[in-house]
């Protein structure tokens, strides 16, 4: 098992950037893949981001391809989230999420571990 805290959010203007983190404890950290999802109000909880054990292999959504960069520090047990050139419908709470499949997922289904999310709001 593995606890995932999330930090960085907070209020960004049009075309700001922001870095959020997510540092695990627990269960050996680079054992599980890992991504990032967001929930706009009222919307569905949708896939941002996902990156493999080693940091290798990335993937993304489309609306956020060439903006957001996913990376990982194994060695310290932290997941990232670069976000540059945001947009006001980026605003959304995030969370990271782990999973012991060895391919990269991008259906929440897929995740077993949970943060409690992070705030970001893009004011235009």
């Amino acid at each position: 098992q593995v606890q995932l805290v999330e930090s960085g959010g907070g209020l960004v203007q049009d075309g700001g950037s922001l870095r959020l983190s997510c540092v695990a404890s627990g269960r050996t950290f680079s054992i599980y893949t890992m991504g990032w999802f967001r929930q706009a109000p009222g919307n569905k909880r949708e896939f941002v981001a996902a990156t493999s054990r080693s940091g290798s292999s990335t993937a993304y959504a489309d609306s956020v391809k060439g903006r957001f960069t996913i990376s990982r520090d194994n060695a310290k047990n932290t997941l990232y989230l670069q976000m540059n050139s945001l947009k006001p419908e980026d605003t959304a709470v995030y969370y990271c999420a782990a999973t012991n499949y060895q391919s990269l997922r991008r259906f929440e289904s897929d995740y077993t571990y949970w943060g409690q999310g992070t705030q970001v709001t893009v004011s235009s």
